[in-house]
């Protein structure tokens, strides 16, 4: 298999697997996107949202994962 269709693969896989943690954990995370530094901008007939630190946090762990991946598969 090409590279690009084993990186399609694993990013199909990583999504169905992100999904059903949603799925099946997302009453335990209510806190996700509510965190000190997400801008909530809300007024009558508009509503506007940041999620400033929650994608910082987003950006820490794909950027984990991802060195241990590429450590684990080299």
């Amino acid at each position: 298999m090409a590279p690009l269709g084993k990186a399609i693969v694993g990013i199909g896989a990583l999504v169905i697997i992100i999904g059903l943690v949603i799925w099946f954990a997302g009453d335990r995370l209510s806190w996700f996107g509510r965190l000190p530094g997400d801008i909530r901008i809300e007024r009558p007939g508009f509503s506007c949202f940041f999620p400033i630190t929650t994608m910082i946090l987003v950006s820490l762990v794909l950027s984990v994962l991802l060195s241990l991946l590429s450590r684990f598969f080299k």
